[in-house]
């Protein structure tokens, strides 16, 4: 039936890669972006998702907590972030993180994803005491937290090098990053959108140092702004030459750009179709990639039930509270149980499999 489907089509030679184990190129890349047989980028991203993990999909007992929206990068794509003096502004101390923990001590939770805004009144005990504040609680429990930007910042408040302060962290209780904050390994985008922010090639250096130092990470792309199809091409291989050099990256997880509230807010938002071809097109680039996650506050539960037939094998979990972006209707904060996430995976025809923060089964339902 695949045969048949590409026979005499743009992609039949893409096909012969995919079906060979070939790895894709530049060229190869451009042409998924330029096509619009979305049903054929997707049969071919659905034979590398199959390959790896069958009809698993992976999801996670989750809770994020954003633990201060205020940010001093002004980023023309957030709608997050806070100036001090804003009625919205709030920064959690140690103790009420700790009361954001207990508000789900009832809920198995296997892991915590922690990220926010860059405040620059926060000294760098701060990261360390909200870090050992959670473990107080949940001792158990894996810690995902700082985005490479947030790293940053905390570097320059501890006046100390990476490669010194992610042990500190990581003795605190950091287990693994989440991989936020890469955007779009561009330049010109960065100059547009984030310049107060690190660019590409120091994200990149420091998820090498990461790596290197047993810290693993996931893996980002923001799309559906002004980034053009040349530079996600880019970001794809970039991440695939580090993956090759260290094997530190868990996942790979495509981010839609929600353009309200933001400076970007008269920019189209991403449709179904545009979510579900950037997941195929990365499952079909990073072949060295083990798992494409559908982000399912960013997406839809919808569109993530149908790109676990595009690529995607893992949905990521429950959440609890979700404050970076928000329902566009109702301006709520999302959150799914876990018996809605297996009816999600179930309904779309897969296997859920509950996992770890490093993909370890848990429990098949």
């Amino acid at each position: 039936m695949f045969a048949s489907l590409l026979r005499g089509s743009e992609l039949a030679d893409i096909q012969e890669k995919v079906l060979e184990g070939r790895r894709l190129g530049f060229e190869d890349g451009m042409r998924l972006y330029a096509s619009s047989d979305l049903t054929a980028i997707g049969t071919m991203a659905n034979i590398v998702r199959e390959r790896k993990n069958g009809s698993l999909a992976y999801y996670v007992r989750n809770q994020h907590i954003n633990y201060t929206n205020i940010c001093n990068k002004f980023c023309k794509f957030c709608s997050f972030y806070s100036l001090p003096r804003d009625p919205s502004a709030y920064t959690l101390t140690p103790e009420q993180v700790q009361d954001r923990v207990r508000e789900y001590l009832h809920l198995p939770i296997t892991e915590i994803h922690m990220v926010a805004g860059i405040n620059p009144r926060l000294p760098y005990r701060y990261y360390l005491d909200i870090l050992r504040a959670v473990k107080e609680v949940r001792p158990d429990v894996h810690i995902k937290a700082y985005t490479m930007v947030e790293l940053a910042e905390i570097c320059r408040q501890a006046k100390k090098p990476l490669e010194e302060v992610l042990p500190q962290l990581m003795e605190a209780g950091l287990d693994s990053l989440p991989g936020g904050g890469a955007e779009v390994f561009s330049d010109r985008v960065h100059r547009e959108l984030f310049p107060l922010k690190q660019n590409g090639d120091e994200w990149l250096a420091m998820a090498r140092a990461a790596h290197r130092l047993g810290l693993p990470s996931n893996a980002t792309l923001l799309y559906g702004h002004i980034e053009e199809p040349e530079e996600k091409v880019d970001h794809l291989l970039r991440l695939r030459d580090l993956q090759d050099e260290t094997g530190g990256f868990h996942c790979y997880i495509p981010l839609e750009f929600h353009p309200e509230k933001t400076d970007l807010e008269g920019l189209p938002a991403a449709t179904g179709d545009d979510n579900l071809k950037e997941i195929a097109i990365g499952r079909l680039m990073l072949d060295n990639f083990d798992h494409i996650k559908a982000f399912w506050v960013m997406i839809s539960p919808q569109i993530s039930q149908a790109a676990l037939w595009y690529g995607a094998d893992d949905i990521d979990g429950t959440v609890m509270e979700y404050e970076i972006t928000r329902d566009a209707v109702t301006d709520t904060r999302q959150s799914l149980t876990h018996s809605q996430l297996m009816d999600l995976i179930r309904e779309a025809g897969r296997e859920p499999v509950e996992r770890d923060n490093r993909y370890r089964i848990l429990s098949r339902s």
